[in-house]
């Protein structure tokens, strides 16, 4: 990957003795985020510290730093997230907000852990832009949003977005939120961390050192008098309970779950203890979702599919789409982009609709496989048709969507 030749941060290594760690930090958020980085890895080594941005959901290698200035700016970051600088044997979380020399604000979230060779530190890059977000900035289909905006508008019932860490669902959530809040509407967040923070919704942050857990905060929440319950996750019995219950009782709740697709979903909460008749009677829709990388416009080319790629996907695309087009497209790679051939990404989805076909099999029990069948036979799109059509389009390439699929 190409890197930028002026960087700020290389001018500040290069000073030697005379290095200004808080402009090396500074600077190095300010290229981070300019390199549309979600996170900042500074991993400790035996003679160095590696710096590493994930930009699109992969991780590249950008800098290195001299071992002997790896306490400082140890201790440069903790000071900033307000973390003590005198513990080194104990992970410590925090964060800080920065203004950028644009203007930008950016809120950073801050992990740190003991390691072989020394403390690293991860900074993950919150910005106001993914307030911004819209269902079709997104990338949902014109008929997944019209089945959202069914289910969000339902005076009560759950909204469940699902998928691995990192999928996009809290962002989501945000969007959805966002729709929802109007003066007319009371909204309550419990969330472990706020990501990000939003005018006239009340949120609460997680926190297990007073016992504000979000089994106990959702109790708390149910006091405020909301008409809309944002969960940050829903991660055990109790707190699936409680939600269950919550949406049973006339509120609207939206949480994740960590499960593979929407179909897996529903049999997951049957598996945290929730009666099946509770699940048919209170899930609104499942949200299946991943996150692929988009196709750099500026140096977008055609490609036709190769006889390998073909072949992985002739099982799991219908024979509709999978003979409708042989040409697709990719990224030849430029400066805009880095010279990956990606720049930015956009989700791939499937949304189940808990119909009362779904509804009855829910009650049968059903395995995620018939969920999944009933629900593709009456209309649902798959996340890897999804892919596979976004990769028509030329918004991706086939070799995302079979990355996302081997996922």
């Amino acid at each position: 990957m190409t890197k930028t030749e002026t960087s700020k941060v290389k001018q500040e290594l290069s000073l030697g003795t005379g290095i200004s760690i808080v402009n090396l930090i500074d600077h190095l958020v300010e290229e981070a985020f300019e390199k549309r980085a979600s996170d900042i890895h500074l991993d400790p080594r035996e003679k160095d510290v590696r710096v590493r941005f994930r930009v699109d959901g992969v991780m590249v290698d950008f800098h290195e730093f001299p071992q002997t200035i790896r306490n400082e700016v140890i201790t440069r970051i903790k000071i900033l997230a307000g973390l003590r600088t005198d513990e080194h044997q104990t992970a410590q979380d925090g964060r800080f907000r920065i203004k950028l020399e644009k203007g930008v604000m950016v809120d950073v979230r801050v992990s740190i852990v003991p390691t072989y060779y020394g403390e690293n530190a991860m900074l993950r890059l919150l910005s106001d832009g993914a307030q911004n977000f819209t269902l079709d900035s997104l990338g949902f289909s014109e008929p997944d949003q019209k089945k959202i905006l069914k289910a969000i508008h339902h005076p009560y019932g759950m909204v469940l977005s699902t998928g691995p860490t990192g999928s996009g669902k809290t962002t989501t959530l945000y969007t959805l939120l966002k729709i929802l809040n109007t003066s007319e509407v009371a909204i309550v967040t419990i969330e472990d961390p706020i990501e990000y923070a939003i005018s006239g919704i009340q949120q609460l942050q997680v926190n297990p050192r007073t016992g504000l857990t979000f089994s106990d905060g959702l109790r708390s929440i149910l006091r405020q008098d909301p008409n809309v319950i944002m969960v940050g996750e829903i991660r055990d019995k109790d707190t699936a309970g409680i939600a269950t219950n919550t949406a049973l009782t006339g509120h609207l709740l939206l949480s994740t779950l960590h499960t593979n697709d929407s179909a897996t979903t529903l049999p997951r909460l049957i598996d945290m203890g929730i009666e099946a008749y509770l699940i048919a009677s209170t899930v609104n829709i499942a949200i299946g979702q991943r996150l692929v990388r988009k196709i750099c416009d500026h140096c977008k080319v055609e490609k036709r599919m190769n006889l390998a790629a073909r072949k992985s996907l002739q099982n799991v695309i219908p024979p509709r789409l999978y003979a409708s087009s042989e040409i697709f497209y990719e990224g030849k790679g430029c400066d805009k982009c880095l010279n990956t051939g990606y720049k930015g990404r956009i989700g791939i989805y499937e949304v189940m609709e808990v119909t009362n076909v779904i509804r009855d099999a829910i009650l049968r029990r059903a395995t995620a496989v018939e969920l999944r069948k009933l629900a593709t036979e009456r209309g649902m799109t798959t996340m890897v048709e999804d892919g596979f059509m976004k990769a028509q389009r030329g918004l991706t390439t086939i070799d995302e969507v079979l990355r996302m699929l081997h996922e």
